[in-house]
């Protein structure tokens, strides 16, 4: 596929690696379609006016609007090539904490959302026998060691489950998925990190929490950031042009620390408890 005739669909668009995504691609000359909760908005953020622009206002939780979205952008533009699932819900506190219409509402964004987006989205691509799904998540999902913020690191860690297999199911179609694990951006998510207050019910989260959050803000609201958005963009934009992308792509080098240590957890386990795991198998496995 030429890569200046491929069409973008990227979700969560309005600031931080959304925006900048959108902003490289439509630079470049690719035709993009980017939706937020605010159509003005988006093209305000672009700031800048493009005829192979397409600003969408969508709500991830309808599948209504999402399907209308869709149904728009291939009206535009013909096709769709590439779909970025990159919509984030606010940083939440831990399960011990949250209420329950606070974790589902979690969930809502970060896992059914971008169900809603893959679901309306597969038919055109399979259609065309091509195409890319980047499913955006998160380097604490990988490794999950940040006290107080479990919910969020699940709903994170389920985007790469279901993105596993989904690859699965989209490779007979020619059509790529990859799962972006980058470690932390600037953005307003984070930015409600360091207004909030830790959890109180229970002493050592607490304290926990305000640690972890030092460590991401040691200046106070400033982002002790890890990744720059506009670098990447850039390796998305390259990686969607490859016959052969990743299926796991984690960005910046505390991605790789979290990666490593956790991998390196798992295979501790496994190793210090495999013969009394091995003797679990059913006899007749062992014949």
């Amino acid at each position: 596929m030429e890569t200046k005739s491929q069409v973008w669909y990227v979700t969560g668009a309005t600031e931080g690696l959304g925006l900048d995504l959108v902003k490289q691609l439509l630079a470049a000359g690719y035709k993009v379609a980017a939706t937020g909760r605010n159509a003005e908005d988006l093209e305000a953020a672009v700031g800048h006016w493009y005829p192979n622009f397409l600003p969408l206002e969508v709500n991830l939780s309808n599948e209504d609007s999402v399907s209308t979205s869709l149904k728009a952008t291939a009206t535009r533009f013909g096709k769709i090539d590439v779909v970025v699932n990159n919509t984030d819900s606010p940083i939440s506190e831990d399960s011990g904490q949250m209420s329950d219409k606070e974790a589902r509402a979690t969930f809502e964004i970060n896992v059914f959302g971008m169900m809603n987006v893959i679901r309306n989205a597969m038919p055109n691509l399979r259609k065309n026998l091509s195409g890319h799904f980047f499913n955006v998540s998160s380097s604490g999902e990988f490794n999950g060691t940040y006290p107080g913020f479990s919910i969020y690191c699940a709903a994170r860690f389920a985007v790469a489950g279901l993105s596993e297999s989904l690859a699965a199911e989209a490779r007979p179609f020619n059509i790529g998925v990859t799962v972006v694990l980058p470690g932390q951006f600037h953005t307003g998510n984070l930015n409600a990190v360091t207004e909030s207050k830790p959890s109180s019910g229970h002493m050592l989260n607490a304290q926990t929490q305000v640690e972890h959050k030092q460590e991401l803000y040691p200046d106070g609201a400033a982002i002790k950031q890890q990744v720059d958005p506009k670098k990447a963009a850039a390796l998305m934009i390259s990686i969607a042009a490859k016959s052969q992308p990743p299926l796991y792509l984690f960005l910046g080098k505390r991605a790789f620390e979290d990666a490593a240590e956790k991998i390196n957890l798992v295979q501790k386990d496994m190793c210090a408890w495999k013969s009394e795991a091995l003797s679990t198998d059913a006899k007749a496995e062992l014949e």
